[in-house]
């Protein structure tokens, strides 16, 4: 049983993590760092059912990220009702013309051209599951009083990774998807005025004939400095 002791009034449970080697340590890291580096952003999916088991046990890991003074600003709003599936769906496309047609710099239409992305989202009804994240701006006490959350957007980009990470390593795919902008997520899930879009993840089994780009991921050496 953990010890546990009183500071300042707040009680704190001891940590403790088994003392590895370095071989181990190492061994630990490269094996991590291998699974994830076939993790690919998917475009085309199965409509397999996934257990919803599979999917709490994605969300209770995903909430296992830090965040500013444990305030956890997260809600994840998960559909697979097909008929608020289609819903978003139609609501993502008609944002997405909009961008692929004349929001969208020139630049960022060509930078996407080896992804080969367009405006039809074919998989937000092919897909199981639709995980939505939202950030909680701020809360409410019992006397709907605003209480402050803290470094919002950093806590919840982290619980977002921890749940790529997750769906990564539980054998599904996943894509982050963001159609820009994505206020009318609001209005179909019918979220309070505190919760704002973050980021929409289909989630399921690729499709089998599923194919992604052939890219390359920089180096240590271009993404890592050591001084």
């Amino acid at each position: 049983m953990a010890k546990t002791k009183v500071i300042h009034g707040f009680e704190f449970t001891e940590y403790f993590r088994p003392s590895l080697n370095e071989t181990e340590l190492i061994g630990n890291s490269a094996a991590f760092f291998d699974a994830m580096d076939q993790r690919r952003s998917v475009r085309d999916f199965s409509d397999k059912p996934v257990p919803r088991q599979v999917i709490d046990n994605l969300l209770r890991t995903a909430s296992t990220a830090p965040s500013g003074a444990h305030k956890q600003p997260w809600t994840f709003c998960v559909v697979s009702d097909p008929v608020v599936k289609s819903q978003i769906r139609m609501a993502a496309e008609k944002e997405e013309q909009e961008n692929y047609n004349g929001r969208m710099s020139d630049q960022w239409i060509n930078d996407l051209k080896p992804l080969q992305t367009d405006w039809r989202k074919e998989f937000l009804e092919i897909a199981p599951y639709l995980i939505v994240v939202f950030k909680r701006i701020y809360e409410f006490d019992v006397q709907q009083n605003k209480l402050t959350n803290y470094y919002v957007q950093e806590s919840v980009g982290i619980a977002c990774g921890f749940l790529l990470a997750a769906v990564h390593l539980a054998g599904l795919a996943a894509l982050p998807h963001t159609p820009s902008p994505m206020n009318f997520l609001c209005k179909i899930l019918r979220r309070p005025e505190n919760e704002k879009p973050f980021l929409l993840v289909p989630v399921g089994y690729p499709s089998g004939d599923c194919y992604v780009p052939r890219l390359r991921r920089k180096s240590l050496e271009e993404i890592a400095v050591y001084l």
